[in-house]
């Protein structure tokens, strides 16, 4: 199970959900081809007539920007995530298509025929809506409200989508060496809850759409044009009232916003006309005495809704989430509406994924360390490995030297933060036990089916770790996946080895490109410990200050001056009637403290490595110094293109700033840069005043 505002995960980088469906896609004759590599650097990307000083971003990514649109099938195009994202995507699909033709083991037979189904589109077309009727009778069969419970837990039992809130087990925050059972909201379509509560005039035209979509994909189900209007007002209406009842993104980044201890009793006082004990029997978790409750006011408004509105309402709501969820792998129709929706309206997405594309991400989050056992063998030597821990360990040392060397920490919260550091754990590339797959049955002739198994087979995965020792070497990401984490309750670093390839990390060239590239990645991640959120928990993973009461206020005062820095950063221009979009300083506060951190403790890293090798910072390669490589190198990480309706759900929903402000947001923070491209004083990219916590 996904526990996304439950269980902090901070990433380095977040993609757009675009059709809400994992396998969404039609069919498709489109035969896979190798993507371009990624080169690390890429002297052709740089706009030379820009200046550096003025817009780095621009004078870094600008001729890759104008010389790279975005694809059709795509909704940002990124010239290091998607580009390497793309080539891990095709070797996986080289593996899934080979194993589905041809397994040489019980392990790729298992995966191969994953994939395999998931590609039958001619199958999923002739069976309709039979994989998703038992869902469905469950629905029509209910009566009095009274029954939610039994019924969202029956389906949750089989692996249908069963909406309305997120139960699991997470790491006990406040004692670390401990797993307990969490709840929290959840049952919205929309991307956020500000999608149906905001009065603007674009949100109204999109919920407007939203419910001529819902109308359509009931008629679709066989409902009649009156009646599927009737229900997609009830599911509209439900929906609205979660919306208002849900604690904000913002605020769910404090991790004190979603820590209440409750009995069971007590959390089921919240919402006495939900039969939580019938939920928590049919999802067959162990008896428990507790719960972390994350947004107890969402099931109080819960309870009322459930007694305000008529069966029918939820009937409607239900059977909404159930189609909804299924359409991935429904018939072409069911897609292509979803798509239309969800990929062109939310998103502005062109054109719709090929199947290929969609059937490998759903078989790798699906079976992803199967796969990725093979896919590590193939794509990451054991000297990538060894090289990986080099650095890691290049990054810490530099970490704890710009701790000691902090101007407004006191010497008690420095050796804290040591003592935090100290105990950081690394992982890097792929589990050292990969996951058991046994009980998973995979049928060939099943898309749906599959799904839904996996959905059983994730949940009780996930469920059996109550009340047991955390496992400190599990892994939240798949090998494969162009990313890195750092989590707050585990205290650890995590790089997949899909991240550990060009132009994050090219063993080929020079110190100062790779420093810029995944050195940045790695202190990223490593300031993610200290920054608003992580810096709440300590070395053990426990939520408790460590920070004097006057550190900590000195450090709320420099995140309050990133907080208004990227809050004034454009996201979307205005035009017509619709005002511009500018990032959420305090949504993306934690993302920029760490980009911020990232930059200076990778440029104190190559430092001390230049300085190894008998190099200085100003000796030149292709006209650069290695000071501009570096800025260079981390710059054109983050060169992208995205669409206008992308880049504004971004800014609502994406705690991450976009490509230009992870660039110029970070740089003109950091007086290194400044000097490296001689920049005077006052300039944008070199101001009087700037921002730094770490």
């Amino acid at each position: 199970m996904k526990f996304s505002q439950l269980v902090p995960v901070f990433l380095i980088a977040t993609g757009i959900a675009v059709a809400q469906s994992p396998a969404a896609s039609s069919s498709d004759d489109s035969k896979p081809t190798p993507p371009p590599a990624a080169r690390s650097f890429d002297l052709s990307a740089i706009d030379k007539s820009a200046d550096p000083c003025q817009d780095f971003y621009q004078y870094a990514c600008g001729n890759w920007v104008k010389d790279n649109p975005i694809p059709a099938d795509q909704v940002r195009w990124a010239r290091s995530f998607s580009l390497l994202g793309e080539r891990n995507r095709y070797l996986l699909w080289q593996e899934l298509d080979a194993a589905s033709k041809d397994p040489k083991t019980p392990l790729q037979k298992k995966y191969g025929d994953s994939y395999a189904a998931c590609m039958n589109t001619d199958l999923i077309e002739s069976k309709g809506l039979e994989p998703i009727k038992p869902a469905l009778d469950r629905i029509a069969a209910l009566n009095d409200t009274k029954g939610l419970g039994t019924l969202i837990g029956g389906l949750a039992e089989h692996g249908s989508p069963a909406p309305l809130f997120r139960f699991g087990v997470q790491v006990d925050e406040k004692d670390a060496s401990k797993q307990i059972a969490s709840v929290g909201q959840a049952g919205l379509s929309l991307p956020d809850r500000d999608y149906y509560i905001s009065d603007g005039k674009r949100f109204q035209t999109i919920r407007q759409q939203y419910r001529e979509h819902v109308i359509k994909m009931f008629t679709l189900a066989g409902d009649s044009p009156e009646q599927a209007a009737k229900e997609a007002d009830a599911v509209l209406k439900i929906e609205t009232a979660l919306a208002k009842a849900s604690t904000s993104r913002t605020a769910m980044r404090d991790p004190e916003n979603r820590y209440h201890i409750y009995s069971v009793a007590d959390f089921q006082k919240l919402a006495p006309d939900f039969d939580f004990a019938a939920y928590f029997k049919d999802v067959q978790v162990r008896p428990f005495d507790t719960i972390n409750v994350a947004t107890p006011d969402f099931f109080k408004q819960l309870n009322e809704l459930i007694a305000s509105e008529p069966v029918e309402s939820w009937k409607s709501y239900l059977r909404w989430h159930t189609i909804h969820g299924s359409a991935g792998n429904l018939p072409k129709a069911f897609y292509d509406e979803n798509f239309d929706f969800f990929g062109k309206t939310l998103a502005g997405q062109k054109e719709q994924t090929p199947r290929w594309k969609q059937c490998t991400s759903e078989t790798d989050r699906a079976l992803g360390e199967a796969v990725g056992q093979d896919w590590v063998k193939a794509h990451f030597p054991p000297k990538a490995k060894a090289s990986m821990d080099q650095l890691v360990a290049a990054l810490e040392k530099s970490l704890a030297e710009d701790i000691k060397t902090l101007p407004w920490m006191s010497d008690d919260t420095k050796k804290a933060a040591e003592a935090k550091l100290a105990l950081y754990r690394n992982k890097i590339g792929y589990p050292e036990k990969w996951r058991n797959y046994s009980a998973l049955i995979v049928k060939r002739d099943d898309a749906i089916g599959n799904m839904h198994r996996d959905a059983v087979f994730q949940r009780n995965y996930n469920l059996n770790k109550l009340g047991k020792p955390v496992d400190e070497k599990e892994w939240g990401m798949t090998p494969p996946t162009v990313n890195a984490y750092y989590n707050p309750s585990m205290n650890d670093i995590n790089f997949p080895a899909g991240i550990l390839q060009p132009p994050f990390f090219d063993p080929d060239i020079d110190p100062a490109v790779n420093f810029g590239g995944i050195g940045v990645v790695i202190g990223h991640e490593m300031t993610h410990g200290f920054d608003d959120e992580g810096s709440k928990y300590d070395g053990h993973g426990n939520l408790r200050e460590w920070q004097t009461e006057d550190d900590r206020k000195k450090f709320v005062e420099r995140t309050d001056c990133e907080v208004a820095e990227y809050g004034g950063f454009e996201a979307a221009p205005a035009h017509g009637d619709v005002p511009d979009a500018k990032l959420n300083g305090k949504l993306t506060l934690g993302e920029n403290t760490a980009d911020n951190g990232g930059l200076r403790i990778a440029y104190l890293a190559l430092l001390d490595v230049l300085a190894q090798e008998g190099k200085t910072i100003n000796d030149k390669i292709d006209g650069y110094t290695e000071a501009q490589r570096y800025f260079l190198g981390f710059a054109q990480v983050w060169c992208q293109n995205q669409t206008e309706q992308a880049a504004r759900q971004s800014a609502m929903t994406d705690p991450h700033s976009p490509g230009r402000w992870r660039v110029n947001g970070t740089v003109q923070n950091f007086d290194e840069f400044g000097k490296a491209f001689g920049c005077h004083k006052g300039q944008p990219m070199y101001p009087e005043n700037s921002c730094r916590v770490w």
